[in-house]
């Protein structure tokens, strides 16, 4: 049976797409090329944006059985541990922007949206299913799998992440660019941790040409690390064939003259795994979120580094606005317009976090001249300076 809209990607963005879609009452078929359905990586924050989307959908029962919901965001000096500026979360995120700030694993994120999308008649979900190659002609889209199957649709949505072959298709180069970030990820759980380092906050430290952040995950049982240092991997090195001694031992290094709390933080973690940050310029148009009957969502649209914590946020806000979109299924959809009102709304908000994504990774490392201002503005603005309504208050109502 055809399908009305074919999805790849079987991440988070392309669960929250089918999801969006299904709700709409629009039938999908996911294409997820893994065997198995699962989330690889560590934690990650949701601010009030994305809470409120999930809410929307049904969800908030689902990620309070998985998340945490910090106090506060503290951010501090790793080498003095003195605070350097501080934003209220919990009840006032809640009165300022009308939801939670929530911090979970990935997995759980994923696995909530997974059982959502199954209990959906109008989704189908296929694994082992890896795109090939696709075309688009007046009467919709058809997809070539590597094992030579084909698939009809009327739309396609690209939700299949940073290295996109939908995104290859829709609009080729330029190549994936290496960040000079490489990030140590580790989980600990809460019992293993001095008290201390038990509050349920999310905290960031700053260094020069490095910082580390940590927070709660899993209702408070376990704690999420990032630490972010600058440098590459010599050619040819696979980060996750090293050791965890390695990976300990450089990161140690890199963290140099770090205050003790952070160093008993970092020594608690017994496993980190490495991975190099890659991602692409930000976005210049709409065009380069949807063309004709394809559409890009996530990273596959606008991948961003993870310092301004809005990744997952900006792909459920994509799925949301498409669901929204196509809502009105009276006279049919005409896809191509509803797509480009998709991309109309999108670009420029997405745009917008990719490029504070890149500019907080400046700030956050930043030396000399540039980490005295970043401090005094801190000290002088407060919370003014840390909070983000415009950001906080969407997802923005779909342009049409």
């Amino acid at each position: 049976m055809n399908q009305q809209v074919i999805v790849a990607g079987g991440g988070i963005g392309g669960l929250a797409c089918a999801l969006a879609l299904a709700r709409a009452g629009v039938r999908s078929v996911v294409l997820e090329q893994a065997e198995a359905f699962g989330e690889v990586g560590a934690g990650l924050q949701l601010g009030p944006n994305a809470v409120r989307v999930l809410a929307e959908w049904g969800l908030m029962d689902a990620l309070q059985s998985c998340a945490a919901f910090p106090e506060a965001l503290r951010v501090r000096d790793a080498h003095r541990a003195n605070q350097l500026g501080h934003l209220r979360l919990g009840a006032l995120a809640l009165a300022r922007h009308g939801q939670h700030y929530a911090t979970l694993h990935r997995a759980d994120l994923h696995g909530l949206l997974l059982s959502a999308v199954q209990r959906r008649p109008e989704v189908q979900l296929r694994l082992g299913a890896r795109l090939a190659s696709w075309t688009e002609d007046g009467e919709g889209v058809q997809v070539a799998l590597e094992d030579g199957e084909t698939l009809s649709g009327e739309a396609l949505i690209g939700c299949d992440g940073l290295w996109s072959r939908v995104r290859a298709g829709l609009l080729g180069g330029p190549p994936v660019r290496a960040t000079g970030h490489l990030a140590y990820r580790g989980m600990v759980r809460s019992v293993d941790l001095p008290t201390p380092l038990r509050a349920n906050l999310v905290t960031a430290w700053l260094a020069p040409r490095l910082h580390v952040v940590h927070y709660p995950v899993k209702q408070g049982d376990w704690f999420n690390l990032v630490a972010v240092v600058q440098g590459q991997l010599p050619p040819g090195d696979d980060p996750q064939g090293w050791t965890h001694e390695a990976h300990a031992s450089d990161l140690r290094r890199a963290l140099g003259p770090a205050c003790g709390e952070l160093m008993a933080m970092v020594a608690a973690v017994p496993d980190w795994t490495l991975w190099p940050l890659n991602d692409r310029p930000a976005l210049r148009g709409p065009h380069e979120q949807a063309r004709g009957r394809v559409a890009l969502l996530g990273d596959a649209a606008h991948p961003m580094r993870p310092y301004f914590a809005q990744g997952a946020a900006m792909a459920i806000e994509d799925a949301w606005t498409l669901g929204r979109l196509v809502q009105d299924r009276e006279a049919g959809i005409d896809w191509a317009l509803r797509l480009s009102c998709y991309a109309r709304t999108r670009w420029q908000r997405n745009a917008r976090v990719q490029k504070l994504s890149q500019r907080n990774g400046v700030v956050f490392h930043a030396q000399g001249m540039l980490r005295w201002a970043r401090d005094s503005a801190m000290s002088m603005l407060g919370e003014r300076l840390l909070d983000n309504t415009w950001l906080y208050d969407g997802p923005p109502e779909p342009m049409r």
